[in-house]
């Protein structure tokens, strides 16, 4: 499990390649929620969304023959984005497989930033596999890899070092990759801080396999928060969100939806469904602030066609 000097060593990496993302503030939503918040504007990173700092941190961290034979991720958008552009910072060629149905934009980023794109349909994760084989790529898992939840640790280090006074850190949760890393970092700096993760209904593969005790697969997962509808908790996010992450709460697409134009209409940052469902989940009293509260805003990759 990667421990805090891990993290630091991966954020020292990543510095002058990435963003450091600011923390914005909102008297209304202060006032609306009862306590000081900090927004992790993670929507302002490279690519629009938190995963470049995992990808890149994977990508640096590749062999010279796992270079060359060229890389391939599976993704429903931002992390095919996410790698896309990180390996072409890294000088690696990149396959990214996505659904024939995933967000138009998503699937152009991808393609704007280099990578070759493979459209497919039915099971996805199949489709990702024979193409890796045959192709003999370098696999690299959009999230359950210790490499990239390392790298998405320094987004943890980064909102302790600018709000040291959080109680409380809420972050999206989809296969596990991002709460892992923030959760790492921020209860391996300060225990007291509560760490609480909050996914959706449809897609609330996490949430079962802490009930279940080992990672489940779902047979479907949709939401309107499609950089959450993973369909599988990863082997590696299980152990630590089960470790390090104090609860796991789920919320519908409508509270999404809801708190997606609140935020927007509050902060005017665009924020995408994914990074409003923390939001939500305060909304609906499915979580309690009792003091100082971070929320990851973890992309602003959104269909606006879906919102309005």
């Amino acid at each position: 499990m990667p421990t805090l000097d891990d993290i630091r060593q991966a954020a020292a990496q990543l510095e002058g390649r990435i963003h450091r993302t600011p923390v914005i503030t909102s008297t209304v939503l202060d006032e609306q929620f009862g306590v000081p918040l900090a927004l992790k504007a993670e929507l302002f990173q490279k690519t629009g969304s938190f995963k470049v700092r995992g990808l890149l941190t994977k990508l640096l961290r590749l062999t010279p023959e796992e270079r060359e034979r060229g890389v391939i991720t599976v993704s429903a958008g931002n992390a095919a984005g996410a790698l896309a552009w990180a390996a072409r910072d890294a000088g690696v060629p990149a396959t990214v497989v996505m659904a024939r149905t995933a967000v138009p934009a998503k699937v152009e980023a991808a393609r704007a930033y280099g990578a070759q794109v493979e459209l497919v349909d039915g099971d996805l994760m199949a489709s990702y596999e024979a193409i890796r084989d045959e192709r003999k790529l370098t696999a690299v898992h959009p999230f359950d890899d210790l490499d990239v939840i390392t790298g998405h640790g320094s987004l943890g280090l980064e909102l302790l070092a600018d709000r040291p006074d959080v109680t409380t850190v809420l972050v999206p949760v989809g296969g596990g990759g991002l709460i892992s890393g923030v959760a790492l970092a921020v209860k391996l700096t300060d225990p007291s801080i509560r760490v609480v993760g909050v996914e959706p209904e449809t897609a609330d593969a996490v949430s079962r396999s802490l009930a279940a005790g080992s990672p489940q697969r779902l047979p479907t997962a949709k939401s309107i928060a499609d950089g959450l509808a993973a369909p599988v908790c990863g082997t590696q996010t299980y152990e630590i969100v089960r470790e390090y992450v104090d609860e796991v709460v789920r919320v519908g697409d409508d509270p999404i939806l809801a708190a997606t134009r609140l935020v927007m209409s509050r902060t005017k940052l665009a924020l995408e469904p994914a990074a409003a469902a923390p939001f939500a989940a305060v909304l609906e009293g499915k979580v309690d602030l009792t003091g100082p509260t971070a929320f990851v805003i973890s992309g602003g990759n959104l269909d606006v066609s879906r919102l309005f």
